[in-house]
């Protein structure tokens, strides 16, 4: 942990309530997270177009009502135990992901429209929420991903550090030049750069975003990011920059 920086989120978490990848409840997660020494975690399930646990094909009322099962799972324990759990999703379009942050399980039951959304619509109708839009693993290439694709219009920011890329410990998508590109590109275009782990199991990497305080709500970490506040990202191993440079760990 960096001295300065001690409240470190996980931004980038799965459960196998709301995704078929994961293998841990929200539950389960949010315990081995607080172990670990993170100040709080972001649920990101993936969303109904997205390698979802929940059938896509239900009611919107019902899809909303089993989709968020991980997320209240999680915060049951963290509201039990002191620990920070906020909602989000990853949001799939057949390829590209987008992590959104800054609206609640209530909003998604009100606005069915999301479903169907374009990714221009997606971004229009998150910020009308008051919400953010970043990009998730942009460079990443895999069997799933038939083409590599940038959104720098309709997005607020760029998922900078992967841990599954570049931290030794990870089993899947271990390629380091995919955060590289990202970084990259994040810099040409001016956005902000976020960190996560895109855990799946309580085998945790330990990446995230680091703060200097803590964080009150999924809107604080919109407002963070989006507003300039200085943080740090990580994958785990190794420290940077909210710009995306090489930082010397803090004793």
């Amino acid at each position: 942990m960096q001295k300065n920086y001690p409240y470190l989120y996980e931004t980038h978490l799965h459960t196998c309530q709301g995704s078929k990848c994961a293998k841990s409840t929200g539950r389960e997660m949010a315990k081995a997270a607080k172990e670990a020494g993170y100040a709080g975690i972001f649920v990101t399930d993936h969303n109904w177009y997205g390698n979802c646990a929940v059938d896509n094909t239900l009611p919107w009322e019902e899809f909303v009502t089993e989709f968020k099962k991980g997320y209240e799972d999680a915060k049951a324990w963290g509201d039990a135990n002191d620990f920070a759990v906020f909602f989000g999703y990853e949001a799939g379009y057949g390829g590209p992901e987008f992590l959104i942050y800054g609206i609640s399980p209530e909003w998604l039951l009100a606005h069915p429209e999301i479903k169907d959304a374009s990714i221009e619509e997606q971004y229009r109708l998150v910020h009308e929420a008051g919400g953010m839009v970043i990009q998730a693993h942009p460079y990443r290439e895999a069997w799933y991903i038939s083409e590599v694709k940038v959104f720098p219009d309709w997005v607020d920011g760029v998922e900078g550090v992967n841990a599954t890329h570049s931290n030794s410990k990870s089993a899947s998508h271990n390629n380091p030049l995919y955060d590289r590109r990202a970084i990259a590109y994040a810099t040409k275009h001016n956005l902000p750069m976020t960190a996560g782990s895109d855990i799946h199991t309580t085998e945790l990497l330990g990446g995230g975003v680091a703060f200097s305080r803590k964080l009150s709500s999924g809107e604080d970490y919109c407002r963070a990011i989006l507003s300039g506040e200085d943080y740090l990202l990580t994958n785990g191993e190794v420290w940077y920059d909210k710009k995306g440079n090489v930082k010397k760990e803090e004793s």
